[in-house]
Formats: structure tokens, C-alpha cells, sequence
């Protein structure tokens, strides 16, 4: 299809991707099972180079194990990282859970903050962590999370020219509204994972088709 000129082809070509995207997500939610925002941010933290599905195994004994934030804080990182092992990277991980733990019991009276700011002063909570927190746990729309799925898609869509992470955020912030945030992050990695993947993309399939030009679309 032609690539649109004018700001107003773009914007409506922006407001038929949502469209579309709504169609095909009409209920879309974050994959990472959890009971409060403090389970989310743990979780969301073992996420990090691992699936969620393998996540959502690891978490249901591991919060059985330490109820609550104070419980985490207790517990010494390589004992932890034992609990956590199979999702990989755990050593770092245990680190940072541990500390997140330390910081949300002393600095926040046990309770995960809601502001970005605050929760950018976490160890482990970078912006895609702290978006995903904000948005999923609060209702929150902080920015719009930019995981691998998101960064592909958003780049295949040509709703960003950019591959860093914060820059794609912030490209994605000025074309989507605020208020559609968080659930077009969701869309967009739920897009990733069943049909825009990141090799030999499924594009017979998929509903963006007509208003898509990525260059490695398949027939």
C-alpha cells in the first residue's frame, strides 16, 4: 500500500491499526499471573530473557514460599536464586528482587509506589518494568512498554524508525493516545507472540495486512 503523506493520513492510518487491533484483541492482558502489584513486579522481573509461561510456573511456589515484600527482603539472594533458577540469568535476578524488596519495605511502607519516578529508584525496575506495573497493577498509563515484541512489531508497522527501547516509547507515546497506552501494549506483544513473530511472520493471517508495507512480509 502507499505509504501516507500528510499528518491526517497518518493519524488515520494509526487509528486503523487500533481499530484493527481491537478486533483482534478486543480483551487483551498482561500474560503474567499475579495477585497485587508487588507479585507483578516480581514476576515482570523474572521475565526478563525468559517466557512468561515459564514465569507463571516458577511464581505460584515462590510467593507460596514468601508471601510478602518483607519476605523477599529477608532472604538472602543465592538462596533465592536457587527458587528461581530455571529462569535463567537468576543470580542477577535474586539481586534484584532481594533489593527491590529492601527498597519497597523501606522506602514505601511495603507498598509498590505509583509513580514512575519512584519506581524508576527500584533495583530491576527499569521503564518497560515500571510501565508494566503502573499499567497492569494501577490502571496507570506511565508510557507504553516496549518489550522485544513491541520493538519488532511497532518497527514492522513503521510506527517507529527508531531500536532503542526509550526511543520507540517515545515515538509510540506521540501517535497513540494516552489513553489506549496500556492496552496497545498489550495488543501489540500478544500480536508478536501469535502472529507477527519474529521469524517468517504470518502475514496471510493478519488483520494489519493491507496496512502494512514491512519489508519482510510473507505472501
Amino acid at each position: 500500500m502507499k505509504r501516507p503523506k500528510t499528518a491526517a493520513e497518518r493519524q488515520a492510518r494509526v487509528a486503523g491499526i487500533l481499530r484493527r487491533l481491537d478486533e483482534m484483541y478486543p480483551g487483551a492482558t498482561c500474560a503474567l499471573r499475579h495477585a497485587n502489584p508487588w507479585q507483578l513486579l516480581v514476576a515482570t522481573i523474572l521475565s526478563a530473557q525468559c517466557t512468561d509461561k515459564r514465569v507463571n510456573e516458577v511464581t505460584p511456589g515462590l510467593f507460596a514460599k514468601y508471601p510478602t515484600p518483607q519476605d523477599f527482603a529477608a532472604v538472602r539472594p543465592e538462596i533465592l536464586a536457587n527458587d528461581i533458577r530455571s529462569t535463567g540469568f537468576f543470580n542477577n535476578k535474586a539481586k534484584s528482587v532481594v533489593g527491590a524488596a529492601k527498597r519497597v519495605v523501606t522506602e514505601f511502607g511495603g507498598q509498590v509506589p505509583r509513580t514512575m519516578e519512584e519506581m524508576l529508584t527500584i533495583p530491576g525496575a527499569a521503564r518497560k518494568t515500571a510501565n508494566v506495573v503502573l499499567g497492569t497493577a494501577y490502571g496507570i498509563p506511565s508510557g507504553v512498554v516496549v518489550d522485544t515484541h513491541v520493538q519488532r512489531v511497532s518497527a514492522r508497522l513503521d510506527l517507529t524508525k527508531n531500536t532503542d527501547p526509550v526511543k520507540i516509547e517515545q515515538d509510540l507515546m506521540k501517535i497513540i493516545p494516552k489513553e489506549r497506552w496500556i492496552l496497545f501494549s498489550h495488543q501489540l506483544i500478544l500480536h508478536g507472540r501469535a502472529l507477527c513473530v519474529a521469524r517468517t511472520p504470518k502475514c496471510a493471517g493478519c488483520d494489519l495486512n493491507s496496512i502494512c508495507y514491512a519489508k519482510d512480509k510473507t505472501a
